[in-house]
Protein backbone atom coordinates (compact mmCIF):
# COMPACT_ATOMS: atom_id res chain seq x y z
CA UNK A 1 0.00 0.00 0.00
CA UNK A 2 3.04 2.41 0.70
CA UNK A 3 4.33 1.99 -2.86
CA UNK A 4 0.87 2.22 -4.33
CA UNK A 5 0.81 5.82 -2.18
CA UNK A 6 4.13 6.79 -3.21
CA UNK A 7 3.75 6.11 -6.80
CA UNK A 8 0.17 8.59 -6.28
CA UNK A 9 1.94 11.34 -5.38
CA UNK A 10 4.33 11.26 -7.50
CA UNK A 11 2.17 11.37 -10.30
CA UNK A 12 0.21 13.99 -8.65
CA UNK A 13 3.01 16.49 -7.50
CA UNK A 14 4.50 15.68 -11.00
CA UNK A 15 1.92 16.62 -12.82
CA UNK A 16 0.58 20.05 -10.49
CA UNK A 17 3.97 21.27 -10.98
CA UNK A 18 3.93 21.32 -14.48
CA UNK A 19 3.77 24.53 -16.05
CA UNK A 20 1.28 24.11 -18.76
CA UNK A 21 -0.83 22.50 -15.57
CA UNK A 22 -0.86 25.85 -13.87
CA UNK A 23 -1.61 27.93 -17.37
CA UNK A 24 -4.44 25.80 -18.18
CA UNK A 25 -5.71 25.75 -14.89
CA UNK A 26 -5.83 29.56 -14.21
CA UNK A 27 -6.27 30.12 -18.08
CA UNK A 28 -9.69 27.99 -18.62
CA UNK A 29 -12.01 30.06 -16.16
CA UNK A 30 -10.48 33.53 -17.68
CA UNK A 31 -10.97 32.39 -21.44
CA UNK A 32 -14.25 31.05 -20.72
CA UNK A 33 -15.58 34.23 -18.80
CA UNK A 34 -13.67 36.76 -21.84
CA UNK A 35 -15.80 34.49 -24.00
CA UNK A 36 -18.78 35.12 -22.62
CA UNK A 37 -18.29 38.78 -22.00
CA UNK A 38 -17.49 39.28 -25.99
CA UNK A 39 -20.56 36.85 -26.48
CA UNK A 40 -22.77 39.56 -24.01
CA UNK A 41 -21.10 42.52 -25.64
CA UNK A 42 -22.00 41.55 -29.08
CA UNK A 43 -25.60 41.05 -28.15
CA UNK A 44 -26.09 44.36 -26.68
CA UNK A 45 -28.59 46.59 -28.56
CA UNK A 46 -26.90 48.97 -29.68
CA UNK A 47 -24.80 46.38 -32.09
CA UNK A 48 -28.22 46.03 -33.77
CA UNK A 49 -28.97 47.60 -37.29
CA UNK A 50 -31.55 50.13 -38.09
CA UNK A 51 -33.72 48.90 -40.86
CA UNK A 52 -36.17 50.82 -43.23
CA UNK A 53 -38.71 49.02 -44.59
CA UNK A 54 -40.73 51.09 -47.50
CA UNK A 55 -44.16 48.89 -48.13
CA UNK A 56 -45.83 49.26 -51.43
CA UNK A 57 -49.39 47.92 -50.65
CA UNK A 58 -51.36 47.68 -53.34
CA UNK A 59 -54.57 45.98 -51.59
CA UNK A 60 -54.51 48.45 -49.26
CA UNK A 61 -55.16 46.33 -46.58
CA UNK A 62 -51.98 47.36 -44.48
CA UNK A 63 -51.63 50.91 -44.97
CA UNK A 64 -50.13 52.56 -41.83
CA UNK A 65 -50.68 49.38 -39.58
CA UNK A 66 -47.68 47.99 -39.32
CA UNK A 67 -46.10 48.40 -36.12
CA UNK A 68 -42.06 50.11 -35.54
CA UNK A 69 -39.58 48.40 -33.69
CA UNK A 70 -36.79 49.25 -32.22
CA UNK A 71 -34.58 48.98 -35.27
CA UNK A 72 -37.15 48.57 -37.76
CA UNK A 73 -39.34 51.27 -38.95
CA UNK A 74 -42.13 51.31 -42.00
CA UNK A 75 -42.87 53.77 -44.13
CA UNK A 76 -45.75 53.72 -46.97
CA UNK A 77 -45.21 54.78 -50.50
CA UNK A 78 -47.45 55.10 -53.90
CA UNK A 79 -44.67 54.94 -56.30
CA UNK A 80 -44.27 52.13 -58.86
CA UNK A 81 -42.12 49.12 -57.79
CA UNK A 82 -39.59 49.57 -60.60
CA UNK A 83 -38.87 53.16 -59.08
CA UNK A 84 -38.66 51.85 -55.71
CA UNK A 85 -36.22 49.38 -56.51
CA UNK A 86 -33.99 52.37 -58.48
CA UNK A 87 -33.71 54.16 -55.46
CA UNK A 88 -32.75 51.53 -53.14
CA UNK A 89 -28.95 52.36 -52.42
CA UNK A 90 -28.56 51.33 -48.62
CA UNK A 91 -27.82 48.04 -48.07
CA UNK A 92 -29.91 47.99 -44.80
CA UNK A 93 -33.27 49.59 -46.41
CA UNK A 94 -35.85 46.92 -47.44
CA UNK A 95 -38.81 47.47 -50.28
CA UNK A 96 -41.93 45.09 -49.51
CA UNK A 97 -44.46 44.29 -52.24
CA UNK A 98 -47.52 43.61 -51.70
CA UNK A 99 -49.91 42.52 -54.86
CA UNK A 100 -53.92 42.96 -54.97
CA UNK A 101 -54.34 39.37 -53.67
CA UNK A 102 -51.61 39.80 -51.01
CA UNK A 103 -51.67 35.60 -49.45
CA UNK A 104 -50.31 34.42 -53.29
CA UNK A 105 -47.77 37.78 -53.66
CA UNK A 106 -45.81 39.26 -51.08
CA UNK A 107 -42.13 39.90 -52.01
CA UNK A 108 -39.07 41.49 -49.72
CA UNK A 109 -36.46 42.92 -51.93
CA UNK A 110 -33.21 44.58 -50.60
CA UNK A 111 -29.70 45.12 -51.86
CA UNK A 112 -28.17 41.80 -50.00
CA UNK A 113 -29.74 38.67 -48.44
CA UNK A 114 -31.99 39.67 -44.81
CA UNK A 115 -31.69 38.17 -41.87
CA UNK A 116 -34.44 35.54 -40.98
CA UNK A 117 -35.49 37.42 -38.17
CA UNK A 118 -35.86 40.39 -39.82
CA UNK A 119 -38.44 38.92 -42.41
CA UNK A 120 -40.09 36.36 -39.91
CA UNK A 121 -40.48 39.48 -37.82
CA UNK A 122 -42.50 41.29 -40.69
CA UNK A 123 -44.32 37.98 -41.84
CA UNK A 124 -45.38 37.52 -38.43
CA UNK A 125 -46.75 41.34 -39.00
CA UNK A 126 -48.76 40.78 -41.57
CA UNK A 127 -50.69 37.61 -40.49
CA UNK A 128 -52.01 39.74 -37.46
CA UNK A 129 -53.18 42.80 -39.62
CA UNK A 130 -54.66 39.77 -41.93
CA UNK A 131 -56.06 38.13 -39.24
CA UNK A 132 -57.26 40.88 -36.85
CA UNK A 133 -58.90 42.46 -40.41
CA UNK A 134 -60.57 38.75 -40.69
CA UNK A 135 -62.34 39.18 -37.63
CA UNK A 136 -63.38 42.17 -37.90
CA UNK A 137 -64.99 41.46 -41.36
CA UNK A 138 -66.99 38.31 -39.51
CA UNK A 139 -68.26 40.72 -36.95
CA UNK A 140 -65.70 39.79 -34.38
CA UNK A 141 -64.45 42.93 -31.60
CA UNK A 142 -60.85 42.31 -31.43
CA UNK A 143 -60.58 44.66 -28.43
CA UNK A 144 -62.29 42.48 -26.24
CA UNK A 145 -60.78 39.41 -27.68
CA UNK A 146 -57.72 40.46 -26.31
CA UNK A 147 -59.08 41.76 -23.10
CA UNK A 148 -60.33 37.91 -22.51
CA UNK A 149 -57.07 36.79 -23.45
CA UNK A 150 -55.81 34.85 -20.27
CA UNK A 151 -52.27 34.19 -19.70
CA UNK A 152 -52.08 31.31 -17.52
CA UNK A 153 -48.71 29.68 -16.22
CA UNK A 154 -48.32 25.97 -14.87
CA UNK A 155 -46.45 25.64 -11.52
CA UNK A 156 -45.44 21.98 -11.46
CA UNK A 157 -44.85 19.79 -8.18
CA UNK A 158 -44.12 16.43 -7.00
CA UNK A 159 -46.13 14.50 -4.65
CA UNK A 160 -43.56 13.24 -2.70
CA UNK A 161 -43.31 11.04 0.92
CA UNK A 162 -41.90 14.87 2.57
CA UNK A 163 -44.43 16.49 1.03
CA UNK A 164 -45.06 18.68 -2.38
CA UNK A 165 -41.66 19.65 -4.21
CA UNK A 166 -41.08 21.81 -7.17
CA UNK A 167 -41.13 19.88 -10.45
CA UNK A 168 -39.41 22.57 -12.74
CA UNK A 169 -37.25 20.69 -14.47
CA UNK A 170 -35.26 23.72 -16.45
CA UNK A 171 -32.66 24.35 -13.49
CA UNK A 172 -32.13 20.86 -12.65
CA UNK A 173 -32.09 19.50 -16.24
CA UNK A 174 -29.20 22.42 -16.87
CA UNK A 175 -26.64 21.03 -14.06
CA UNK A 176 -27.62 17.31 -14.73
CA UNK A 177 -26.66 18.18 -18.81
CA UNK A 178 -23.40 20.35 -17.97
CA UNK A 179 -22.47 17.29 -15.32
CA UNK A 180 -22.95 14.56 -18.25
CA UNK A 181 -20.74 16.74 -20.82
CA UNK A 182 -18.04 17.51 -18.27
CA UNK A 183 -18.03 13.52 -17.12
CA UNK A 184 -17.99 12.47 -21.11
CA UNK A 185 -14.96 15.35 -21.63
CA UNK A 186 -12.67 14.45 -19.01
CA UNK A 187 -13.35 10.93 -19.34
CA UNK A 188 -10.99 11.32 -22.47
CA UNK A 189 -9.07 14.25 -21.29
CA UNK A 190 -7.80 12.46 -18.07
CA UNK A 191 -7.89 9.19 -19.58
CA UNK A 192 -5.69 10.29 -22.32
CA UNK A 193 -3.13 11.53 -19.88
CA UNK A 194 -2.80 8.10 -18.13
CA UNK A 195 -2.50 6.37 -21.57
CA UNK A 196 0.66 9.00 -22.39
CA UNK A 197 2.34 8.49 -19.36
CA UNK A 198 2.38 4.95 -19.63
CA UNK A 199 3.51 5.37 -23.32
CA UNK A 200 6.43 7.49 -22.18
CA UNK A 201 7.76 5.69 -18.90
CA UNK A 202 7.57 2.15 -21.68
CA UNK A 203 9.11 4.28 -24.47
CA UNK A 204 11.81 5.64 -22.25
CA UNK A 205 12.64 2.20 -20.37
CA UNK A 206 11.81 4.05 -17.25
CA UNK A 207 9.35 1.33 -16.46
CA UNK A 208 11.69 -1.21 -16.27
CA UNK A 209 14.01 -0.08 -13.55
CA UNK A 210 10.15 0.62 -12.01
CA UNK A 211 8.67 -2.60 -11.83
CA UNK A 212 11.82 -3.98 -10.38
CA UNK A 213 10.67 -2.43 -6.99
CA UNK A 214 6.51 -2.45 -7.39
CA UNK A 215 4.49 -4.77 -9.16
CA UNK A 216 2.86 -3.79 -12.02
CA UNK A 217 -0.61 -3.56 -10.93
CA UNK A 218 0.70 -1.05 -8.15
CA UNK A 219 1.93 1.22 -10.95
CA UNK A 220 -0.81 1.09 -12.36
CA UNK A 221 -2.83 1.73 -9.79
CA UNK A 222 -0.87 4.44 -8.29
CA UNK A 223 -0.78 6.11 -12.17
CA UNK A 224 -4.53 5.93 -12.60
CA UNK A 225 -5.48 7.45 -8.91
CA UNK A 226 -2.98 10.41 -8.98
CA UNK A 227 -4.21 11.75 -12.29
CA UNK A 228 -7.64 11.36 -11.14
CA UNK A 229 -6.69 13.77 -8.24
CA UNK A 230 -5.20 15.82 -10.57
CA UNK A 231 -8.04 15.72 -12.45
CA UNK A 232 -10.63 16.51 -9.20
CA UNK A 233 -7.87 19.12 -8.32
CA UNK A 234 -8.51 20.93 -11.56
CA UNK A 235 -12.21 20.78 -11.69
CA UNK A 236 -12.59 22.77 -8.10
CA UNK A 237 -10.19 25.05 -8.54
CA UNK A 238 -12.16 26.00 -12.29
CA UNK A 239 -15.11 26.14 -9.99
CA UNK A 240 -13.98 28.19 -8.04
CA UNK A 241 -12.23 30.74 -10.11
CA UNK A 242 -15.14 31.10 -12.38
CA UNK A 243 -17.19 32.00 -9.79
CA UNK A 244 -14.57 34.51 -8.16
CA UNK A 245 -14.69 35.67 -11.36
CA UNK A 246 -17.94 36.19 -12.75
CA UNK A 247 -18.68 38.21 -9.86
CA UNK A 248 -15.71 40.49 -10.03
CA UNK A 249 -16.31 41.00 -13.41
CA UNK A 250 -19.80 42.42 -11.80
CA UNK A 251 -22.44 39.73 -12.40
CA UNK A 252 -23.59 41.33 -9.18
CA UNK A 253 -24.18 44.92 -10.20
CA UNK A 254 -25.63 43.79 -13.47
CA UNK A 255 -28.68 41.68 -11.88
CA UNK A 256 -27.76 38.63 -12.82
CA UNK A 257 -26.51 37.07 -9.26
CA UNK A 258 -30.83 37.43 -8.10
CA UNK A 259 -31.08 35.51 -11.62
CA UNK A 260 -28.26 32.56 -9.86
CA UNK A 261 -29.54 33.03 -6.71
CA UNK A 262 -33.27 32.33 -7.45
CA UNK A 263 -31.82 29.32 -9.72
CA UNK A 264 -30.35 27.98 -7.38
CA UNK A 265 -33.24 28.11 -5.05
CA UNK A 266 -34.90 26.59 -7.58
CA UNK A 267 -32.52 23.64 -7.12
CA UNK A 268 -33.42 22.86 -3.65
CA UNK A 269 -31.96 19.58 -2.42
CA UNK A 270 -31.69 18.38 -6.13
CA UNK A 271 -28.37 20.05 -6.17
CA UNK A 272 -26.77 18.66 -3.37
CA UNK A 273 -28.31 15.33 -4.95
CA UNK A 274 -26.91 15.50 -8.52
CA UNK A 275 -23.77 16.96 -7.35
CA UNK A 276 -23.10 13.40 -5.36
CA UNK A 277 -24.18 11.53 -8.22
CA UNK A 278 -21.74 13.44 -10.48
CA UNK A 279 -19.03 13.08 -8.17
CA UNK A 280 -19.58 9.14 -7.87
CA UNK A 281 -20.20 8.76 -11.68
CA UNK A 282 -16.97 10.86 -12.43
CA UNK A 283 -14.44 8.94 -10.02
CA UNK A 284 -16.69 5.44 -10.94
CA UNK A 285 -15.95 5.97 -14.86
CA UNK A 286 -12.84 7.47 -14.57
CA UNK A 287 -11.66 4.31 -12.84
CA UNK A 288 -12.91 2.00 -14.97
CA UNK A 289 -12.14 3.79 -18.52
CA UNK A 290 -8.64 5.10 -17.17
CA UNK A 291 -7.91 1.06 -16.56
CA UNK A 292 -8.52 0.26 -20.29
CA UNK A 293 -6.48 3.28 -21.42
CA UNK A 294 -3.58 2.55 -19.15
CA UNK A 295 -3.65 -1.35 -20.81
CA UNK A 296 -3.47 0.12 -24.18
CA UNK A 297 -0.91 2.52 -23.47
CA UNK A 298 1.00 -0.71 -22.21
CA UNK A 299 0.07 -2.18 -25.57
CA UNK A 300 1.49 0.20 -27.79
CA UNK A 301 4.99 1.75 -28.47
CA UNK A 302 3.53 5.10 -29.57
CA UNK A 303 0.85 7.16 -29.71
CA UNK A 304 -0.42 6.63 -33.26
CA UNK A 305 -0.87 3.06 -32.26
CA UNK A 306 -3.40 3.23 -29.93
CA UNK A 307 -6.20 4.00 -32.59
CA UNK A 308 -7.34 0.44 -33.45
CA UNK A 309 -8.02 -0.12 -29.48
CA UNK A 310 -8.73 3.56 -29.09
CA UNK A 311 -12.41 3.67 -31.21
CA UNK A 312 -13.87 0.47 -29.52
CA UNK A 313 -13.25 1.66 -26.27
CA UNK A 314 -14.99 4.76 -26.28
CA UNK A 315 -17.41 4.12 -28.98
CA UNK A 316 -20.26 3.30 -26.14
CA UNK A 317 -19.40 6.75 -24.52
CA UNK A 318 -19.84 8.48 -27.60
CA UNK A 319 -23.17 6.42 -28.87
CA UNK A 320 -25.01 7.34 -25.20
CA UNK A 321 -23.66 10.67 -25.14
CA UNK A 322 -24.86 11.40 -28.95
CA UNK A 323 -28.29 9.67 -27.92
CA UNK A 324 -28.37 11.95 -24.71
CA UNK A 325 -28.52 14.96 -26.27
CA UNK A 326 -30.73 14.11 -29.21
CA UNK A 327 -32.90 11.58 -28.17
CA UNK A 328 -33.37 10.00 -24.73
CA UNK A 329 -33.46 12.88 -22.32
CA UNK A 330 -37.25 13.29 -24.22
CA UNK A 331 -38.01 9.54 -23.39
CA UNK A 332 -35.73 9.42 -19.79
CA UNK A 333 -37.84 6.00 -18.43
CA UNK A 334 -38.02 4.25 -21.70
CA UNK A 335 -36.31 1.02 -21.74
CA UNK A 336 -33.38 2.20 -23.71
CA UNK A 337 -32.52 4.62 -21.41
CA UNK A 338 -32.41 2.80 -18.52
CA UNK A 339 -30.48 0.24 -19.91
CA UNK A 340 -28.03 2.51 -21.03
CA UNK A 341 -27.92 4.00 -17.47
CA UNK A 342 -27.04 0.77 -15.54
CA UNK A 343 -24.65 -0.35 -17.99
CA UNK A 344 -21.20 0.67 -16.70
CA UNK A 345 -19.36 1.54 -20.17
CA UNK A 346 -22.53 3.91 -20.41
CA UNK A 347 -24.01 4.74 -17.08
CA UNK A 348 -22.04 7.77 -16.07
CA UNK A 349 -23.77 9.96 -19.29
CA UNK A 350 -26.75 8.34 -19.38
CA UNK A 351 -27.21 8.34 -15.56
CA UNK A 352 -26.35 11.97 -15.10
CA UNK A 353 -29.28 12.61 -18.00
CA UNK A 354 -31.89 10.46 -16.51
CA UNK A 355 -31.44 12.38 -12.86
CA UNK A 356 -33.97 15.32 -13.14
CA UNK A 357 -36.73 12.57 -14.07
CA UNK A 358 -35.85 10.78 -10.69
CA UNK A 359 -35.17 7.49 -11.65
CA UNK A 360 -36.50 4.48 -9.50
CA UNK A 361 -34.40 3.73 -6.56
CA UNK A 362 -33.39 -0.06 -7.44
CA UNK A 363 -32.07 1.39 -11.05
CA UNK A 364 -29.76 4.30 -9.26
CA UNK A 365 -28.70 1.47 -6.95
CA UNK A 366 -28.01 -1.48 -9.51
CA UNK A 367 -26.53 1.30 -11.99
CA UNK A 368 -24.41 2.41 -8.90
CA UNK A 369 -23.45 -1.21 -7.80
CA UNK A 370 -22.57 -1.93 -11.06
CA UNK A 371 -20.66 0.66 -11.47
CA UNK A 372 -17.91 -0.46 -9.11
CA UNK A 373 -18.26 -4.13 -10.12
CA UNK A 374 -17.35 -2.54 -13.47
CA UNK A 375 -14.31 -0.66 -12.70
CA UNK A 376 -12.85 -3.50 -10.76
CA UNK A 377 -13.07 -5.81 -13.24
CA UNK A 378 -11.54 -3.97 -16.23
CA UNK A 379 -8.94 -2.64 -13.80
CA UNK A 380 -8.34 -6.51 -13.29
CA UNK A 381 -8.95 -7.29 -16.86
CA UNK A 382 -6.39 -4.38 -17.86
CA UNK A 383 -3.84 -5.31 -15.11
CA UNK A 384 -3.25 -8.93 -16.41
CA UNK A 385 -2.38 -7.05 -19.78
CA UNK A 386 -0.32 -3.91 -18.44
CA UNK A 387 1.85 -6.59 -16.05
CA UNK A 388 3.05 -8.40 -19.47
CA UNK A 389 2.81 -5.24 -22.23
CA UNK A 390 4.63 -2.53 -20.27
CA UNK A 391 7.68 -4.87 -21.00
CA UNK A 392 6.88 -5.62 -24.43
CA UNK A 393 8.87 -3.51 -27.27
CA UNK A 394 8.95 -3.64 -31.07
CA UNK A 395 5.85 -5.88 -31.59
CA UNK A 396 2.73 -5.10 -33.88
CA UNK A 397 0.05 -5.60 -30.88
CA UNK A 398 -3.95 -7.09 -31.62
CA UNK A 399 -6.80 -8.07 -30.13
CA UNK A 400 -5.89 -11.68 -30.36
CA UNK A 401 -2.97 -11.10 -28.67
CA UNK A 402 -3.85 -8.90 -25.77
CA UNK A 403 -6.28 -12.22 -25.53
CA UNK A 404 -3.03 -14.04 -24.96
CA UNK A 405 -1.85 -11.74 -22.46
CA UNK A 406 -4.43 -11.59 -20.34
CA UNK A 407 -3.85 -15.83 -20.29
CA UNK A 408 -0.64 -15.73 -19.53
CA UNK A 409 0.28 -17.59 -15.99
CA UNK A 410 2.50 -15.36 -13.33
Amino acid sequence: MNKILLIIQREYVTRVRKRSFIIVTLLVPTLLASLFAVIAYIAKDKDQTMHMVNVIDNSGDFINKFQDGKYIKFTYSNRPLDVEKKNLTNDNDLILNISNNKKDNVELFAKKKTTLTLSDDIQRQMNDIAAGASLVKAGIDTAKLHQVKSNIVIKASELTATGEQNANLGPAYALSFTGAILIYMSLFIYGAQVMRGVIEEKTSRIVEVIVSSVKPFQLMAGKIIGVGLVGLTQFVIWIGLSTAISYYLGIKSSGASGQLMTFIHSLGANAGYELSCFIFYWISGFLLYSALFAAVGSAVDSETETQQFMFPITLPLLFTYILCVSYLFTVPDSPLAVWLSIIPFTAPVAMMMRLPFSPAPWQLATSMVLMVAGFLFTTYVAARIYRVGILMYGKKTSFKELAKWFFYKE
